[in-house]
């Protein structure tokens, strides 16, 4: 008998969402539309910073530096000026975030093997544009002035320290292999989390959920209708936001996929909670969306290490992330993928995740049961 009425009840709700064609996009279709449009929109990579050359020297010397600037693909010179007063409204006006001076005798300098000097003016009204700025432009300066040492001994390197620098897990530095599977961790708590709880809050608002706790069926059968249909659209979501990831993005995954499955379903257990926690305070589709998104999604975002890195939070919200769930499926989601590290790695973000989703969980079925009785 319990199985033939949670049978029914999963019919029910399967019926209830394949009914709704207004919802059906935004479960299956939205997931990947925000993947793919926050995949290349959440990047930290800087490219074309515009500058404002002034280059007063007008030598050989003075031009094969700019054209350095040109040709690294991180620059890109959109206005040139003869007069140094003029510069500064070019930042003033933010027609560009950087401006190069090249001074008079540069050219000389550098033939006579002298120290040689330009000047930087930089908009820092934006630190990290700024600070990377800072970085490609002494970089570039750096493979300059190392050409010239090169060309004073006859091109043979001058002896000193030699620097090989090898990036492993992301060669190509791209921030979009760092945050794209972030965004399957993102999606999957937007997805799982809101249709549980205002699935539930639609039938308090239309009545059938008083009508159904009046038939024979138990609390926990009625748990179990609710939650497990989400459940399958949340590993739906997962499969096909990994194949979108892999293919359009082509980010390989290193690691298992059964164990990052099997980790995914610890993620769930937290999220279903959540769901239905915000189901039980709520009486509204509009008030459950509300407290979901203020006082659940943004929080979890600020402080679990999806954009800002949890080492650069003061001692007291560092401490706070251990309590956020999405910190440990993200470090579990980019570990594996693109790491390609074990459970002997994960074992224990992997045991705090089971422990926080049974807990939650427990917790929302508990006072769900309450509100039901």
């Amino acid at each position: 008998m319990h199985t033939q009425r949670i049978i029914a009840l999963l019919k029910k709700e399967f019926g209830q969402l394949f009914k709704d064609k207004k919802l059906l996009p935004i479960v299956f279709v939205a997931p990947v539309i925000q993947l793919i449009l926050l995949g290349y929109a959440a990047s930290f990579d800087i490219k074309n910073i515009s500058l404002v050359l002034c280059d007063l020297d007008k030598t050989e010397q003075s031009r094969e530096l700019a054209e350095r600037f040109v040709t690294s693909g991180y620059f890109t010179i959109e206005y040139a000026t003869d007069d140094y007063s003029k510069v500064g409204t070019y930042l003033d006006d933010n027609k560009v975030n950087m401006a190069l001076i090249i001074p008079h005798k540069f050219g000389d300098e550098v033939l006579a093997h002298e120290p040689a000097r330009i000047q930087v003016l930089v908009d820092g009204s934006e630190g990290n544009t700024a600070a990377l700025s800072m970085s490609y432009f002494n970089q570039i300066v750096g493979q300059y002035s190392n050409k010239i040492l090169a060309d004073v001994v006859g091109g043979k390197p001058l002896g000193g320290i030699n620097t090989e620098v090898r990036a492993w897990y992301n060669p190509e530095l791209k921030s979009r292999n760092y945050m794209v599977p972030a965004m399957l961790v993102l999606i999957l708590l937007i997805t799982t989390m809101n249709l549980t709880a205002m699935a539930i809050v639609r039938e308090k608002e239309i009545g059938t959920l008083e009508q159904i706790m009046v038939t024979p069926i138990h609390p926990w059968e009625l748990i179990i209708g609710k939650l497990v249909p989400f459940i399958i659209i949340g590993a739906i979501d997962v499969t096909v936001v990994l194949v979108v990831m892999v293919l359009w993005f082509n980010i390989p995954i290193l690691g298992s996929i059964p164990l990052l499955i099997g980790l995914t379903g610890f993620f769930l257990l937290t999220t279903m909670g959540l769901g239905l926690f915000v189901s039980t305070i709520t009486h509204t589709q509009q008030q459950a969306m509300m407290v979901s998104q203020f006082f659940i999604l943004q929080p979890m975002m600020y402080i679990s290490g999806f954009a800002l890195p949890i080492e650069n939070m003061p001692k007291l919200l560092q401490g706070l992330s251990w309590l956020i769930p999405m910190r440990h499926f993200l470090f579990i989601v980019r570990s594996l993928i693109l790491k390609g590290v074990g459970i002997s790695d994960l074992w224990l973000q992997g045991t705090i995740l089971l422990v926080m989703g049974v807990c939650v969980l427990g917790a929302s079925i508990l006072r769900f049961r309450k509100k039901l009785d």
